[in-house]
């Protein structure tokens, strides 16, 4: 079963799909998971599959499009910023708080890829959260910071910043918006591009391409990514089970392993043999083990 649904964010309305369990019955209470979009994703792509497949484990799931993106409100369309993104988990947590069927006391957070350190970030201050799932776990600053592969250097983000101030310039005397891309598109793509940038264009651009999602983010909104650190205070306030799920193949499982490695018990690493990062998005195989895995841990801890 799936409704539409809209709650606020503060200011603007967020746009949603929540997932209900089979031989759902409003007088029940259920545990319930709110879930982080990967960057650039809308509800309609890759969270879909997981709502679909962990309410069929039991769960409510809401999956929704980021404030500035998709069919959610927010001015100025298509920026991405970090605070922004971890307080619409916050307030999914509200949505669902608010339903009758939700037990509140079993309340759960999980993300994919950048949504994974918005949904960590977010449960470091909302103690609702009583247990987060990071699946190809990414930490958005990490990765606008120190890029993919974790090579890039300050000199080079210092140009970053000096054409992202540029660009605020220009843009407040009235000249065009500039926008860069999650993944690159295809007349981007060279023999220096990270492999799992090449599957994330075959995804985002053909497999599971859709008008909501395309493919662009305000670039000066840079610059909010740059000093976000969704790990920095995990050992401090992330007290709650935490389960990570990465791919052994993934550019990405070196940002997996360092949220494993800072977090408290109880927590749990299952790396994939085998897996990219974009397994976890395409792979029906990668994805159901994915499920499976999640469905048993939030099992346990909710």
């Amino acid at each position: 079963m799936q409704r539409k649904v809209t709650f606020k964010n503060n200011i603007w309305d967020l746009t949603g799909i929540l997932y209900l369990p089979e031989d759902f019955d409003a007088d029940k209470k259920y545990p319930a998971l709110v879930f982080g979009n990967p960057g650039g994703s809308v509800k309609e792509q890759t969270p879909a599959d997981y709502g679909k497949g962990l309410s069929k484990a039991g769960f409510v799931v809401l999956t929704f499009d980021a404030c500035h993106q998709g069919e959610s409100g927010g001015e100025p369309r298509l920026l991405d910023n970090p605070y922004e993104r971890s307080e619409d988990i916050r307030c999914g947590v509200d949505f669902l708080t608010t339903l009758p069927y939700v037990d509140r006391a079993r309340i759960g957070a999980l993300g994919q890829c950048a949504g994974s350190g918005f949904a960590i970030f977010a449960a470091l201050t909302d103690r609702r959260i009583k247990a987060v799932c990071g699946l190809c776990c990414t930490n958005p600053g990490a990765t606008t910071r120190q890029g993919w592969d974790g090579t890039r250097s300050v000199a080079e983000n210092i140009k970053t910043l000096d054409r992202i101030a540029e660009q605020r310039t220009a843009e407040a005397n009235g000249e065009a918006v500039a926008y860069a891309h999650y993944v690159p598109e295809l007349e981007e793509i060279d023999e220096d591009t990270a492999p799992d940038m090449v599957i994330g264009n075959q995804f985002y651009r053909k497999e599971a391409r859709h008008p909501n999602s395309p493919n662009l983010f305000k670039l000066t909104g840079l610059a909010h990514r740059m000093t976000f650190d969704a790990y920095a205070f995990i050992p401090d306030y992330l007290d709650r089970p935490f389960l990570v799920v990465a791919g052994s193949e993934a550019g990405s499982l070196w940002q997996s392993l360092k949220a494993y490695e800072m977090a408290n018990e109880p927590k749990e690493l299952c790396v994939m043999e085998g897996a990219g990062h974009f397994d976890f998005y395409n792979n029906p195989v990668y994805i159901d083990r994915a499920v499976a895995k999640m469905a048993t841990f939030f099992g346990k801890y909710l």
